[in-house]
């Protein structure tokens, strides 16, 4: 796996995550301020687009994750 590839996996798990603590309907609700952690990972997202600069892939690739295409 490439460090792009682990930052698409953990970004949609967070997102996924913390989408189901912050929905009232969902079993394991907790509190709606878990959707707050949802736009955040998406501004996370925007910004790494826009600039090409990503401090989770920096991240990944620093723990010995290749660095992909």
């Amino acid at each position: 796996m490439t460090s792009w590839q682990a930052v698409r996996v953990v970004a949609g798990t967070f997102i996924l995550l913390s989408l189901a603590l912050g929905i009232p309907g969902s079993p394991i609700f907790m509190s709606q301020w878990w959707l707050a952690f949802t736009a955040f990972v998406g501004v996370n997202l925007l910004q790494s687009g826009i600039t090409k600069w990503c401090l989770m892939e920096t991240i990944m690739s620093k723990l010995g994750l290749r660095q992909g295409n």
